[in-house]
């Protein structure tokens, strides 16, 4: 077992963790002392705010991919809501109600592997819209672009792209036959190219082991992500994963300490599946945590804004 002091001061000092010490802090460590050791990590980069950001399914079903965990994918009947792509005004009607509620980000997510040149210029057209806004960063996530895509988003007011590795590169091949993680690596790297900050997390509970879920921590690391969701599989009917076994709240709460000790500068988020673990959204704030998605997400309920920030503002956390 690795002295929880020793890390925290070698990481702060610009060093960092490897795979081996961080597995073993994930089977060895006493628990509290590795919240402790996460939360004092997540004080010392970002203090005690927490970054809140919104969602709006702008296309929703009729997905080409087969990734297991997905309601959106036509190849499982989830009896999921499908529609094309919501018109500008919707966009900026649900962005000014994020900018009302003082949320940091709001982003647009359509379903589907990429999506076309012509449709890459309708999404412009609703970014330059929602920019008139102010007060609110603007995020998307449309699957894989190419470089030119993403400048043309980034022309219109796009300051944040979302790609999600989802799980370890080792386990990824197992919950989709249909695209790659080099697939979204390349993605990844453009945005990075152009300057466009990096959203990129995963989703646990689908089948991996913890040393998977480890390697997840540090291949999303590589990617130089500044906001890393961390989603908790729910699963949904209809998919293949829909018989999978709830995680534990140790379970979860490990994840989020160890993807902050392995990410130390990066927002660690809540994300999908906040429901598994609402009992102790207040521990994993203070393991490591310090984002959160709030408000409704694609294909389930959500969560309740007012109620997450009389939750931060009794916890002492800024958003």
């Amino acid at each position: 077992m690795f002295k929880e002091e020793t890390i925290y001061n070698r990481i702060i000092t610009g060093g960092k963790i490897d795979f081996a010490e961080a597995l073993s802090l994930a089977v060895n460590a006493d628990r509290e002392k590795l919240y402790e050791l996460a939360n004092r990590l997540r004080e010392h980069y970002l203090g005690k705010y927490v970054e809140t950001c919104s969602i709006m399914n702008a296309k929703s079903g009729l997905c080409s991919e087969d990734c297991k965990w997905c309601a959106q994918s036509a190849r499982y009947n989830t009896g999921v809501e499908t529609y094309g792509y919501v018109s500008a005004r919707a966009a900026y009607a649900e962005a000014k109600r994020a900018a009302d509620n003082k949320v940091a980000r709001f982003s647009l997510v359509t379903s589907g592997r990429t999506v076309s040149d012509a449709d890459v210029e309708r999404l412009a057209n609703a970014f330059r819209g929602m920019g008139e806004i102010g007060g609110i960063e603007l995020c998307g996530s449309f699957g894989l672009l190419s470089k030119k895509q993403l400048q043309t988003l980034k022309d219109a007011g796009l300051t944040r792209y979302h790609c999600n590795l989802e799980s370890a590169p080792s386990f990824f091949p197992k919950l989709c036959g249909t695209h790659t993680i080099a697939d979204k690596l390349a993605t990844i790297s453009a945005a990075r190219e152009l300057g466009i900050e990096v959203c990129c997390g995963g989703i646990i509970g689908m089948g991996e082991t913890l040393e998977q879920r480890v390697e997840m921590a540090f291949a999303i690391g590589e990617t130089g992500a500044v906001s890393i969701p961390l989603n908790v599989l729910q699963p949904i009917k209809g998919t293949p994963l829909e018989n999978s076994t709830p995680l534990s709240a140790d379970e979860i709460l490990t994840a989020f300490a160890i993807f902050r000790i392995v990410n130390p500068k990066a927002h660690i988020r809540f994300a999908g599946g906040r429901s598994a673990f609402k009992d102790v959204q207040d521990v994993a704030l203070m393991a490591g945590a310090s984002a959160m998605l709030v408000g409704d997400m694609l294909t389930t309920v959500g969560s309740n804004i007012k109620e997450d920030y009389e939750m931060l503002s009794k916890l002492g956390y800024e958003h």
